[in-house]
């Protein structure tokens, strides 16, 4: 058994996917496949269940994987420890937002100021952003929903309104206030399931008792100002993208619902190793979004 080992077990225990494994490694398929394999033949019991062609992570692996997460942890810990003593610009921090278009400008400040910092961006909804933490694979998420989880900490960065944007032109262009019930009816673009948008939306309709009808659901909050822009539906945009985008056209107004806000969070791990990249960026980031 060797490190090398357990890297690809981790990934492909991960992943429950030989080819999508060997595509995140690098490396080809059958050589994974052998080393999966060999480890099973070292552990003498297996630590998948082959269903069809795919893999499915057994009580073995399940158990295996536990300690294999906290031991390369732990070496990526004692990693991250060794390059803070070499100075901050030799290190690195991992990031996962629901958009980038939110880390953007952040990030494009952080590295001007710290151009050797070595930084990862990953794009994931709320669940994945959660696993991710879990698992070590990111230091940090820019969350605009709560992620659950043990020895999760949070601090908040922006409190801020969401407004409803309707196309150029639309009935309701003008108004500075409007009712869930004033478009009621309207095709709404929104997110897949899982990101905040989709999940705030959902909520203030169900409260109100009303069926929103989406006509678009995206992977990428960011595009929706854009979506509605063009004249797909209404949907909703919070102030702080629409403060950005000054440029698209169309109307914004503030809607009548109980706490219709986006509140944007930074989420880190409190019992493992939070590195002097990871320390530095989230102090910038509170004073980035302090000074919006």
């Amino acid at each position: 058994m060797d490190l090398l080992q357990l890297r690809y077990f981790q990934a492909v225990a991960r992943r429950e996917h030989l080819s999508q494994a060997a595509a995140e490694l690098h490396v080809a398929q059958p050589s994974l496949s052998r080393a999966i394999a060999r480890l099973e033949d070292d552990l003498g019991v297996p630590l998948f269940d082959r269903v069809g062609r795919g893999l499915r992570l057994n009580r073995f692996g399940a158990g295996f994987l536990r300690r294999v997460d906290r031991a390369l942890r732990e070496l990526d810990d004692a990693r991250r420890e060794l390059s803070d003593t070499a100075g901050l610009d030799h290190g690195s921090v991992a990031i996962a937002a629901e958009t980038l278009l939110t880390v953007t400008e952040l990030i494009t400040d952080f590295r001007t100021e710290h151009p050797g910092v070595d930084i990862r961006l990953h794009q994931s909804d709320a669940a994945t952003m959660a696993k991710q933490l879990h698992t070590g694979e990111v230091d940090l998420c820019l969350a605009s929903q709560p992620l659950t989880g043990p020895n999760l900490r949070t601090r908040e960065l922006l409190r801020e309104d969401v407004l409803l944007g309707v196309p150029e032109g639309h009935r309701l262009a003008g108004r500075e206030r409007v009712r869930l019930e004033d478009v009621a009816d309207e095709p709404f673009v929104t997110t897949r399931p899982g990101y905040w948008p989709r999940e705030l939306t959902d909520r203030l309709f169900a409260e109100a008792g009303l069926q929103p009808d989406y006509v678009c659901e995206s992977d990428e909050p960011g595009a929706t100002g854009y979506l509605i822009s063009s004249g797909l539906g209404v949907g909703l945009v919070p102030a702080y993208s629409r403060s950005s985008s000054l440029h698209l056209p169309g109307a914004w107004m503030h809607l009548d619902a109980p706490d219709c806000q986006r509140v944007l969070t930074l989420v880190w791990r409190a019992d493992t190793y939070f590195s002097a990249a990871a320390r530095r960026l989230t102090e910038f980031a509170g004073a980035y979004f302090r000074d919006l």
